[in-house]
């Protein structure tokens, strides 16, 4: 039964990343062609910001780099949080 599931579980997984490759797009090829004009255009203008790609991480995808961030504070403090647990579980046998 469960190298059954497992079998189930791989060809699902490996279908969905067939379809993903098949659906790529060229290397280097934009999706939309107008994007690029768009911020080099819009950066001085709209941001006062001479370096495109600082407008681009802290201005268009702010929130996605303060998602980022806050992915990896939780994954520490869980990490940090476990092994204190470990470590008083060891103090508490070894009394």
């Amino acid at each position: 039964m469960k190298k059954s599931i497992a079998i189930v579980a791989f060809v699902v997984i490996f279908a969905f990343l067939v379809l993903g490759v098949v659906q790529m797009r060229p290397f280097g090829e934009p999706e939309n062609e107008d994007m690029d004009d768009h911020f080099l255009g819009d950066s001085q203008e709209r941001h006062q910001v001479n370096n495109v790609v600082t407008a681009v991480l802290f201005d268009y995808r702010g929130l996605d780099t303060l998602g980022e961030a806050t992915i990896l504070f939780s994954a520490v403090s869980g990490v940090l949080t476990v092994l204190r647990k470990i470590k008083d579980e060891k103090e508490e046998v070894e009394d």
